[in-house]
């Protein structure tokens, strides 16, 4: 198990770049919270933990999930952290420019967000069988699907109005308000379903059926090409 060392964020500290990773021999681009708050807000070099975990291992972070300093090693961060025990998984960040994110696994994908600060790759999650951690849904994301906070709150049923992916349950996609019968904004939430199963879509949103996700049924190869979600037909 890889020792952190205490946190130390005075002299000798200095901002980065999180995509060049432009520290010293030893150390990674970090993302971290300068002002002790709850989100990231600003970069700078941490080193990198001797014996550090690679892409897919148990990790812990230092005193809080902001904090910047995690047992992962170089150009990969502790993510997914459970704020009690300060423990996640190590992901690798991206590779390539905010312009052109890549990934070395064909099957992660690198969604930019918050000021071009979050720049991670991760892995592809199944909508049917919703295969991600407590609190989080498996939503569309480019080309496939990934597990991202449920936003859904007390709305987000099928057939509620929606205008991004997250806003609606786990297990539902916001999809265009034509496809769901009476639906009263530009979108509106409606269940995945299997298109090898037995189609109950018009219990959950009557007169639809189960309408294959992927055009013509050939899906990226990360994710079954069985998925599908309740349209009308």
């Amino acid at each position: 198990m890889a020792f952190i060392p205490a946190s130390d964020v005075g002299a000798g500290s200095f901002e980065c770049d999180i995509w060049a990773q432009d520290c010293p021999a030893g150390m990674k681009c970090m993302w971290w919270a300068d002002d002790g708050g709850p989100a990231w807000n600003a970069l700078r070099c941490f080193d990198v933990v001797d014996d550090p975990n690679g892409v897919g291992e148990p990790c812990t972070v230092v005193d809080s999930q902001v904090s910047g300093i995690d047992d992962c090693d170089y150009r990969s961060m502790c993510w997914e952290v459970d704020p009690d025990t300060l423990m996640g998984t190590c992901r690798s960040l991206c590779h390539g420019s905010e312009a052109y994110p890549t990934c070395d696994d064909p099957c992660e994908t690198c969604p930019i967000g918050g000021s071009g600060f979050f720049v991670m790759c991760l892995p592809s999650c199944d909508p049917v069988v919703q295969d991600c951690r407590d609190d989080y849904g498996c939503y569309p994301q480019g080309e496939g699907f990934q597990c991202f906070a449920d936003a859904s709150g007390d709305s987000g049923a099928p057939g509620e109005p929606c205008e991004f992916p997250n806003v609606c349950d786990p297990g539902s996609a916001c999809i265009g308000a034509e496809l769901v019968p009476e639906c009263q904004g530009s979108g509106c939430c409606s269940p995945f379903c299997d298109l090898a199963a037995a189609d109950d879509c018009a219990a959950s949103i009557p007169g639809t059926v189960c309408t294959p996700w992927f055009s013509g049924g050939q899906s990226n190869g990360c994710v079954a090409a069985t998925v599908g979600v309740c349209a009308v037909p």
